[in-house]
Order: C-alpha cells, then structure tokens, then sequence
C-alpha cells in the first residue's frame, strides 16, 4: 500500500509517498506555505496513492488512536482548534486540501497526542479545582507523539531490547518523554504545546503567578502574553539573534553574553528534564536523541549528556562527533544506552494509517 503522508506544520508543508516497505517514492517539502497548492504537482504523474495519513497534533480526550476522516471527525477537528492554534488550523487545511483531491481514497488522521493517551493518571492530573478539570477536561495531553513513538521503537529495536527509554525530541519544538515497554508515562508538554523544554521561540515553563503579574501590573492583556510566549520567547527571546540553534551557538562562539546565556538556559533545562523523566521511569536503560539539534549539534548532546554520568550516561566522544544517524554515541562501558535516531514521523504515520484500515 502506497500511503501519501501530510505533514503540515505551522508555516512549513512535508509530503511523502511511501511504499509498502516505507521506501519513499515521493517526497515535496515547502518550508513556507499559507495553506494553499502543493499538492497537485507532486501527485500529477507520480506513483498510485492507495491511502492518506494526515499529521494532526492535538486529539484532545476524544482521539487517541489513528482515526479514519469523515465528516464528523473533520469537524471535530475543527473543534480543538483553541487548543493548537499555531498547527491545528494548518492539518485542517492539509486534511481539506488533499480530500478534495483525492476524494475516492481513504484519509486517516494520525495524532501527536495520541501516543500520550497512555499516561497514567497521576502523570496527568493538574493539581485545579475539581470543576475546572471537569468543565473543560483539563489534562496534561503531551505532543509530539508520533516522533516519540517512533524513536522509542527505533531505538529498542537497533539496541535489542531496553524497558526505560527517554526520547529527547529537539527541533523548532522540544519534548521529552519517559516511555516503559512502548508505552509514554511522562512527557513534558501539557495541556498545550508550550509547556515543558526551551524552545526556538516558544518559553517553556514559566511560573504561572509570573503571568498573572504581567497582566494585572504589567498591563498584559492576554494576547500579548500568549504573543510572547509562542512567538517571542526561547532562545529567539533570550539570544537576540533568532530560534535556530546553530545561529545562537555561532553567536556564543563570536562573543555574545546574551547567546550563551541563551544556550546555557536551554541546556540546563534540558538535562534537567532528561533526570525528571528517568525519575519518573525508575532509572533509565536508553537515551534517545531526534529532530534537526538532536540529530545534528554534537556539542549539545556532549555537553548535556555530560551532566547526566549520575544516572550511569557516558558517550564516546568519537562516536558522538561524528555521527550520522541511527547511530550509537554511548561508550562501551556506559550503562546506559545513547543513540542519534533520524526522525521517523512519516514512517510512523504510515504505519499508522495502515494499521487503521
């Protein structure tokens, strides 16, 4: 079965044809898209789709599995839209785009959520009062599932077995999860996608007390918050010189207090989580790391792995400088197993849209 995977980002379109075997027949990326065209030209010519699989990031309580697309799933959709407003509007634009185009084949919706649904209940709880939990199901969600799910079973696969995976997804998001025996019983993403890690214009986890001051002295309202939470905030805010991590590192490296600062904020707060979530998982057997920094900054993998020899994590140096991915970092003698992982989003919505029909 040939499956078109839709991978739409916020400004940023990914679409695959992958084979039976996930060989990728066809691949179109647009690195800024508003929601329009694309999809004609990649698929005039090109091989016989037989399914669609539609990244989708936010299944709220309803969707926790791969779901085939009707009517009343698009506008369910649509429904959590206030929940992601950044990507939700974007997969919804994908799901229409491409129905329209191929109407006669089916289109399945694979979410970033989903792989979280298996949280157990104190992982997911907010500490609210009960009503407000109640009247808007208010619970941690967790994102990037697909790519978690994805590296967790990667990577037990290249190392023949591992109970206790953390998966560090570091690209223009970041998340980590605790994943035990293929199942996430941690994350750190919340109700929303901005909660958790520093990331390229995204705040993480900021004091809520912080933000009710912003708006009650500070004058804030609540769009300007939420403005500079997503847009201004992370190693953008921090550096001065933008939300790419190779452009912070080449600016701390030329001088900048402000880049550094920036890279030691997001450092710290990473190795932080890593310990967190091997917390949560009773130690730790694999370390994953995917996504554009994980996959590509060495430096940043040595320098955070590096504050983490208390939970048994040694790298190789070599390994780790010039690795490619799949590819194991870790030392002979780590206890810990350490491995760069290529991304695999569209794999696993492949994989997913199988399975479903």
């Amino acid at each position: 079965m040939n499956v078109l995977v839709v991978n739409a980002g916020s400004s940023s379109l990914k679409l695959r044809v992958l084979g039976p075997a996930d060989e990728v027949l066809v691949e179109h990326d647009v690195e800024r898209w508003d929601g329009r065209g694309h999809f004609g030209d990649l698929l005039d010519g090109g091989p016989e789709v037989h399914a669609v699989g539609h990244r989708v990031v936010h299944g709220g309580s309803r969707f926790t599995g791969p779901t085939l697309i009707d009517e009343g799933v698009r506008a369910g959709l649509a429904e959590l839209v206030p929940l992601a407003p950044l990507h939700q509007p974007r997969a919804l634009d994908g799901v229409d785009a491409v129905r329209e185009l191929l109407p006669d084949v089916p289109h399945v919706a694979c979410f970033d959520t989903a792989f979280h649904a298996s949280l157990p209940e104190h992982a997911a709880t907010y500490p609210l009062p009960p009503e407000w939990r109640e009247r808007w199901g208010l619970r941690r969600y967790g994102f990037h599932g697909l790519s978690h799910a994805y590296a967790d079973r990667r990577a037990r696969e290249l190392a023949g077995g591992g109970e206790r995976v953390v998966v560090a997804h570091l690209g223009s998001g970041c998340s980590l999860s605790a994943v035990r025996g293929g199942r996430s019983v941690d994350t750190t993403m919340g109700f929303t996608p901005l909660a958790g890690l520093v990331m390229g214009t995204r705040s993480g986890d900021v004091d809520p007390g912080l933000l009710l001051w912003l708006q009650r002295r500070g004058g804030l309202s609540a769009d300007e918050v939420a403005d500079g939470l997503e847009h201004r905030s992370g190693l953008a805010g921090l550096s001065g010189v933008g939300d790419d991590l190779r452009d912070v590192r080449a600016a701390a490296a030329g001088g900048s207090p402000e880049a550094r600062l920036a890279l030691e904020v997001y450092e710290h707060r990473l190795r932080q989580g890593i310990a967190a979530m091997a917390a949560s998982l009773g130690g730790l057997d694999l370390l994953v790391f995917t996504g554009g920094a994980g996959e590509n900054d060495a430096a940043l993998r040595e320098r955070v792995a590096g504050g983490l020899g208390f939970l048994g994590v040694r790298l190789d140096p070599g390994r780790n400088a010039g690795c490619a991915p799949d590819a194991r970092i870790s030392g002979d003698g780590s206890a810990v197993g350490v491995w760069v992982l290529a991304a695999g989003e569209d794999v696993e919505i492949a994989a997913q849209t199988r399975s479903a029909l």
